[in-house]
């Protein structure tokens, strides 16, 4: 029988909309789970912020939902926030099992079979010294075209078709050839929770041999390791997602419309 941690929800968070990719993952590996998305739209996006503003914000959300939400674990899904603030999150609660996540690097090298990896990431994200660490721990074993994709999670977030179109194919030529003969890109990693959402865009320029990689799974997995490991692992009971905004609850309940599985809860306006 789960105890009362394991009865606790799990905290989800992202600048906006992009983490809903994560929260679809999350919900297919735990099903038991009752989960509080929470949206910053307020404060979006991270990924043209600076460092300490992110930071900032990132614990603030996380102080917010552990005390008006009573959160059992927090999920960070968002790869700048990650990059800014999961060490200072594990420091400041080492009670709460934290999850954050970062592009997948790793996993692309090991799908690759040209050895030629385009990265799509905010600008935050590739200018960390955490990214800097991963990929230089890569060092030699992959080509990684790395792209920061300026206004692109923007575009995302508004809905803004036409320049979801524009950013994605000018990202897209700025990273090179695309294909499966030697010397081409044949593996794409989506560095940002938002990018899966517009995977049939970027597919329009890079085609379908091309392999995307994005890290909803491998997060979804993680947490359901640490939670079973920690016996805070829900076992038992129907699921159920909350729904947060810092800012126009309204776009939160269109996304998860649009995007969310077995979506139809409404989003309330929080005030982290």
């Amino acid at each position: 029988m789960p105890g009362a941690l394991a009865d606790r929800p799990i905290g989800v968070f992202d600048s906006g909309i992009g983490g809903l990719s994560v929260l679809n993952a999350l919900r297919d590996a735990l099903p038991h789970e009752r989960f509080a998305y929470f949206a910053d739209t307020a404060h979006a996006p991270y990924g043209e912020r600076g460092d300490a503003y992110v930071a900032q914000r990132t614990r603030t959300v996380a102080r917010y939902l552990r005390d008006r939400h009573g959160i059992k674990a927090l999920v960070v899904a968002c790869n700048t926030a990650t990059a800014a603030a999961i060490h200072e999150l594990r420091a400041e609660h080492p009670n709460l099992t934290v999850v954050g996540v970062e592009p997948a690097l790793k996993p692309a090298v090991a799908a690759s079979s040209t050895g030629h990896i385009a990265v799509l990431a905010t600008r935050v994200t590739v200018e960390s010294r955490k990214f800097a660490a991963l990929h230089a721990s890569l060092a030699g074993r992959a080509d990684f075209r790395i792209i920061p994709c300026d206004g692109l999670a923007g575009a995302i977030e508004g809905g803004d078709a036409a320049g979801i179109a524009a950013l994605s194919e000018r990202y897209l030529r700025q990273a090179g050839s695309f294909g499966t003969a030697p010397g081409q890109i044949d593996t794409l990693v989506l560095g940002c929770t938002h990018y899966p959402f517009i995977a049939a865009e970027l597919r329009r320029h890079c085609g379908e041999a091309v392999r995307f990689i994005d890290t909803g799974a491998p997060v979804a997995l993680q947490t359901r390791r640490l939670l079973a490991q920690a016996g805070q692992l829900a076992t038992e009971g129907e699921g159920a997602v909350a729904l947060l905004s810092s800012a126009a609850p309204e776009a939160l309940d269109a996304a998860a419309a649009r995007w969310l599985a077995r979506s139809g809860v409404p989003a309330a306006l929080a005030g982290a």
